[in-house]
């Protein structure tokens, strides 16, 4: 949400629903509540598995043949199409660097 933030876009949680949405506010207009992005883990025989996804500009055609999450009125959207001109590039040095400033005091290699 963050990072989000820093290209002026409000995001926000869902209570039991994973992901980011785009916030609720007047501001966020008709996109309101849909998905922007995910986080993805999985524990299997030892080993974590992760995965994070965040749109940033990209075809949403295909999302409308699938139920996101399994809930068919769930829409996804991306941080173009909410008014970011942000490139991939960019958000995804802003995303990282968010990220190493969350994490970096917790991660400890053994």
């Amino acid at each position: 949400m963050d990072t989000l933030a820093s290209f002026s876009i409000e995001g926000e949680r869902k209570l039991g629903k994973p992901g980011i949405y785009i916030g609720s506010s007047p501001a966020s207009g008709k996109h309101a509540g849909s998905k922007i992005a995910a986080l993805g883990l999985k524990v299997s025989r030892g080993c974590t598995y992760h995965g994070v996804c965040l749109n940033v500009k990209m075809d949403l055609a295909s999302y409308a043949a699938i139920n996101a999450c399994g809930d068919a009125k769930l829409k996804s959207v991306d941080m173009s199409t909410v008014g970011a001109s942000a490139q991939s590039q960019e958000v995804a040095q802003q995303l990282a660097s968010e990220l190493i400033r969350r994490l970096g005091g917790v991660c400890h290699r053994s």
